[in-house]
């Protein structure tokens, strides 16, 4: 039952080309981090707030102010247990989005 789960996650993750995720950097140039992640770590607090945010937002970044070495496999893990999708990891912001589930509500069109 838990790899069917497995399964739908990689689904719903999307690759993305070269100009998309230029697209999407471009989107993003303005935003101001909506997730820290401190010295906690990643918690289950963070998962909640990265997937809240992206059904709210579709495009986030996520902001590293510890961990920063760890920060590509941490950004993985978030992106795996919330269905997202990893644009760039610029300096310690990673950029995640997750296309929104009906169609008319989605703010970026790739």
């Amino acid at each position: 039952m838990r790899e069917i789960g497995l399964i739908t996650r990689i689904q719903n993750m999307i690759e993305l080309t070269s100009k998309q995720r230029k697209y999407l950097e471009k989107a993003a140039h303005d935003l101001q981090p909506v997730v820290i992640v401190g010295g906690a770590g990643v918690t289950d607090g963070i998962f909640g707030m990265v997937a809240a945010s992206l059904k709210a937002h579709e495009l986030i970044k996520v902001k590293f102010n510890e961990y920063k070495d760890e920060k590509v496999e941490l950004t993985n893990e978030i992106c795996t247990k919330c269905d997202a999708t990893l644009v760039r990891i610029i300096g310690n912001i990673a950029i995640l989005y997750k296309e929104a589930e009906k169609e008319e509500a989605r703010k970026y069109r790739l």
